[in-house]
């Protein structure tokens, strides 16, 4: 499990009661389950209209990335690499046909048939690019939920304190129902522009980052297959991947 996130949620709205508290506010003025159902309700129909519940589910389902992220798997990649370059150096690239069904990742496997295929350099680089970019941009379309859900959120928050101020004008006769009105109407802006940028956005810039590093973890193996096909020194392979390590550092 990632700490950190969890720890950043703890804060972010840890913060905003520990103010409500400092300036003299009650904790119980928060919790508004009307103004919640028109901000979290609203914002979850505008998202799932957008996006199809397909594409929608896919993304609920990344989530689980933000607070349980996969292992790196980096330096087992390196070995890999530095493994099946050697061999086709050594052997020839038909001696890695061994490796194909050992390998656990669809894109390794597909890299692998191209260079015991010995297809040309230039179309096994043509193929794989857009196999990325296929993946790239099905990847992205989820994520996307939770960028669209950050900007629907204020805007529905902004909603519900309307509704709220409706309900306070139709009860200007009955003072003792004023209060729940106005409570309802600023905190359902609260609630809008705190779900924004203390969940939705962050969560959508965490899953980003982890496909960026997913895509240069493919664009780095696809260097790699097209120096075996090009019969370059395992050395000359390596270095070909070291172009990435700086990239992938950046994108932690």
């Amino acid at each position: 499990m990632d700490w950190g996130s969890i720890v950043g949620i703890i804060l972010g709205v840890g913060g905003i009661v520990a103010g409500q508290v400092i300036e003299g506010g009650h904790i119980t003025s928060l919790l508004q389950p009307a103004a919640f159902v028109i901000v979290f309700v609203g914002t979850l129909g505008a998202v799932v209209l957008q996006s199809g519940f397909p594409v929608f589910w896919r993304g609920v389902k990344l989530v689980r990335i933000v607070f349980f992220p996969p292992e790196d798997d980096y330096p087992q990649m390196q070995t890999d690499i530095g493994r099946w370059s050697l061999i086709a150096w050594r052997d020839g690239t038909l001696a890695l046909e061994g490796q194909i069904n050992q390998a656990k990742h669809p894109f390794v496997r597909a890299g692998l048939r191209y260079v015991v295929d010995n297809v040309d350099p230039m179309k096994l680089r043509n193929l794989l690019e857009a196999e990325i970019q296929v993946y790239e941009e099905n990847e992205k379309l989820p994520i996307r939920i939770w960028e669209a859900a950050g900007g629907y959120a204020p805007t529905i928050g902004i909603l519900g304190a309307v509704l709220g101020l409706i309900h306070v004008m139709e009860n200007l006769s009955d003072p003792g129902r004023l209060g729940s009105g106005i409570a309802v109407a600023f905190v359902a802006t609260i609630y809008g522009v705190g779900l924004a940028n203390l969940v939705f956005l962050p969560i959508s810039n965490r899953l980003k980052a982890w496909l960026n590093r997913e895509v240069t973890k493919r664009e780095m193996l696809l260097e790699a297959f097209f120096g075996m096909l090009m019969g370059e020194h395992p050395r000359m392979v390596s270095e070909r991947m070291a172009i990435f390590l700086p990239k992938r550092e950046g994108k932690k």
